[in-house]
Parts: C-alpha cells; sequence; structure tokens
C-alpha cells in the first residue's frame, strides 16, 4: 500500500526538499502541499492523505491549530510535526492536539521515512531528543502527578516496562530489543494499555508519563 503525505510548511525550499526526499522513498506518494495551516483542510477534502507532516510556526494559522483542526475531522489522516522547535510548550501543546509524532528538521532522513511510514500504521514516533525535552520540565501540580502515577499503578509490571521506554521515545522494535520481547508482543502490550487507560495512542501514553515523572 501507498503512504499519501501532505506537506504543510510555510518555507517553499523546505517544502520542495521534503517533497523530493518522500517521493523518492518506497512506498510514500505526496500528494500536496500547503504552506500555511489554513490551506490544510480544503487539500484534505480534495486528496486522500494518511499522514500530514506540519510544521509548526507559520505566519498564519499555525501547526497547532491545523493539527487540532485536522483531527478533528472523521477519519482523520496521521500528524507528524517536523520542526525546528522543541520548547516543552511546543511539544507538549502538538500532542495534545493530536500530533502522534514530533521530529525535528535536523533528523536525519531515514528516520522521516520511518516516522511517516510509522504513523500510516499507527505507530507514531517521538523523537527521543524531544522526550527527553518533555522529560525535563518544570514540575506539575502534586495532584496531576499523583493522578498520572495511580493511574499508571493500575498496569501490570510489563505493561509499566513499555509505558516507560514509550515515555522515552523507544519504537516497537526499540522495546522489543530492550525488554526481550517479539514485536507482536510489545504491540499486544500497547493494546492493553491503550484499552485499560481509555487513551487513543502512544503519544497519550508518553503524555500521561511526562506527568507522572515531573518533579
Amino acid at each position: 500500500m501507498t503512504t499519501r503525505v501532505l506537506v504543510v510548511d510555510d518555507d517553499a525550499l523546505v517544502r520542495a526538499g521534503l517533497t523530493l526526499m518522500l517521493d523518492g522513498a518506497d512506498g510514500i506518494v505526496v500528494v500536496g502541499q500547503a504552506s500555511d495551516g489554513s490551506q490544510v483542510p480544503a487539500l484534505l477534502d480534495a486528496h486522500p492523505v494518511d499522514v500530514v507532516l506540519m510544521d509548526l510556526r507559520m505566519p498564519g494559522t499555525d501547526g497547532i491549530a491545523a493539527t487540532r483542526t485536522t483531527r478533528g475531522r472523521t477519519d482523520p489522516p496521521a500528524v507528524v510535526v517536523l520542526t525546528t522547535f522543541d520548547t516543552a510548550d511546543e511539544v507538549e501543546a502538538a500532542m495534545r492536539a493530536g500530533a502522534s509524532g514530533y521530529l525535528l528538521k535536523d533528523t536525519p532522513p531515514a528516520r522521516i521515512v520511518e516516522a511517516v511510514l510509522a504513523a500510516a500504521a499507527g505507530e507514531p514516533v517521538l523523537s527521543p531528543r524531544v522526550a527527553r525535552r518533555l522529560m525535563d520540565t518544570s514540575a506539575r501540580s502534586g495532584d496531576s502527578r499523583l493522578a498520572a502515577r495511580e493511574r499508571l499503578n493500575t498496569l501490570t509490571e510489563r505493561e509499566r516496562d513499555v509505558v516507560l521506554a514509550i515515555g522515552r521515545g523507544a519504537s516497537n522494535a526499540d522495546i522489543g530489543r530492550e525488554l526481550y520481547l517479539s514485536v507482536a508482543t510489545v504491540k499486544s502490550h500497547v493494546s492493553s494499555v491503550l484499552l485499560k487507560l481509555g487513551l487513543e495512542n502512544r503519544t497519550q501514553i508518553a503524555l500521561l508519563v511526562h506527568d507522572a515523572q515531573r518533579g
């Protein structure tokens, strides 16, 4: 199957470079480009899209607002943020808006391709550097931390191991190697965690870990 991608970035050279790179990868085709978040809805109406590769800071509608609008659609595409900025506030805002991946623009091309394919398959990727940034932010209220920790305590020991690895930005393959599990078993644990905690995707798992570990 071909993964259809929409590239959103206000820099024409960046859009051209990403399009050239992604169109040259097996199993990916770029079906459209946008220079501003306000253009995204019309392009999604015009083209079937599996993944939106989204910049954050754009002069009109920014990537956070565009991500929220995109993820609010019926049967929405996955959104992978690709940006120069990795402040904790922006990372968290993007993830809470529904982004299922967050990468920086200095990410190697092969890793960007991997993230796009993973997001299309329902296995989003959080850059390890971004995950560390998220974990290093200042503490929230004690009540918020306590609530997150109580939710994590409902998991089995192995499920908590998987969840903590997700919080560090590990992929399913990384987790399998670390915990000596098959990828299928890791996926089974992730599905169980999502069901138990009432979450939609692994980025929300990472946010819960982030909440529990603050302070």
